[in-house]
C-alpha cells in the first residue's frame, strides 16, 4: 500500500508513526462523547494525510471499503433495534432513530481504525519498518510477522489479478450473471491458494539464505534519520496511551 511522496509525513521515524496510530485509535475508542471518533478523523487523521500527500488515496480506500459496513450495520442496527422511535414503517420494516444513531457512532470507530492503519501503510516503506523495530530490540521472528500482515492484503490482490487475467486468456467466463461467477470461483481461489502455499516456502528459503535467524548483530544499507524531538514524543505518547485507557474505564464507571 505503500505510496512514495515527498513529505514531512514520510520522513518521520517509522516508529514515530506507528505509535501516532496507535495513540489515535485508543482515543477514539476510550474517550468520552459519541462523535469523538469522527472528530478525531476528520480534524486529525484526514489533515495527516494531507501533509502526507496522500489524501486521495486514503480518502478513495477508506470510502471503498467503509461503504459495505455502512450499509450492512445501519440497516441490521435500524432494522432490528427493538423498542424505539420508528423512522418510517412500511409493512414489516420500521428502521428505529436509536438504532440508526448507534449504526452511525459505529461506523466512526469502524473509520478511525481503517483511515488510522491506512494512513500509516501508505507513509511507511515495509522495509524500513521491519529496521525500526528490529533496531528497538524486538526479536526479527515478531518484526517479520508485523510487516508480513501489512502486506498480505496487496499481495493477495496482486496475485488474484493475475490468475484472473490467465484464466481470462484461457477462455474463463468471469463476468455475467451470479452463476457464471460461482462457476469462475474454483478456479482463481484453487491457485491463489496453492501459490500462497508455494511463497510460503521460498519466503522461507530466501529469509534463512539471509541468516535471518543468526544472533549477530546485523546492518542495513537503509538510514533512518531520527530526531530527539521525535523520541521524546513516542516517550509521551507510550505515556499517554495507558493514560487514555485508564480514563476511559474510568469515565464508563
Amino acid at each position: 500500500m505503500y505510496v512514495a511522496r515527498a513529505s514531512g509525513l514520510h520522513q518521520l521515524h517509522p516508529l514515530t508513526k506507528v505509535l501516532t496510530a496507535l495513540c489515535l485509535l485508543i482515543a477514539g475508542l476510550t474517550l468520552p462523547g459519541n462523535w469523538t471518533s469522527y472528530c478525531i478523523t476528520l480534524l486529525i487523521v484526514f489533515p495527516l494525510s494531507a501533509w502526507g500527500k496522500v489524501f486521495p488515496n486514503l480518502l478513495h480506500i477508506v470510502w471503498i471499503v467503509s461503504l459495505p459496513f455502512a450499509i450492512s450495520v445501519l440497516l441490521i442496527q435500524s432494522l432490528f433495534w427493538g423498542a424505539g422511535t420508528p423512522i418510517f414503517e412500511f409493512w414489516l420494516f420500521a428502521p428505529k432513530v436509536e438504532g440508526a444513531r448507534y449504526a452511525l457512532i459505529s461506523l466512526g470507530k469502524i473509520i478511525l481504525v481503517m483511515s488510522s492503519f491506512l494512513l500509516f501503510s501508505l507513509t511507511t516503506r515495509p522495509d524500513a519498518l521491519m529496521i525500526a523495530l528490529k533496531q528497538a530490540g524486538m526479536p526479527s521472528s515478531i518484526a517479520y510477522i508485523i510487516v508480513t500482515t501489512l502486506q498480505i492484503v496487496p499481495s493477495f490482490q496482486r496475485k488474484g489479478a493475475t490468475i484472473l487475467d490467465a484464466q481470462r486468456s484461457r477462455g474463463l467466463e468471469t463476468e455475467g450473471n451470479l452463476w457464471v461467477r460461482a462457476r469462475a470461483l474454483v478456479p482463481i481461489v484453487l491457485p491463489l491458494a496453492l501459490g500462497s502455499l508455494m511463497e510460503v516456502e521460498e519466503r522461507a528459503i530466501a529469509i534463512e539464505a539471509r541468516a535471518f535467524n543468526s544472533h549477530k548483530a546485523e546492518t542495513s544499507l537503509i538510514e533512518i534519520p531520527d530526531t530527539q524531538f521525535q523520541k521524546n514524543f513516542r516517550t509521551v505518547t507510550l505515556v499517554a496511551m495507558p493514560l487514555l485507557m485508564i480514563f476511559g474505564i474510568l469515565w464508563r464507571l
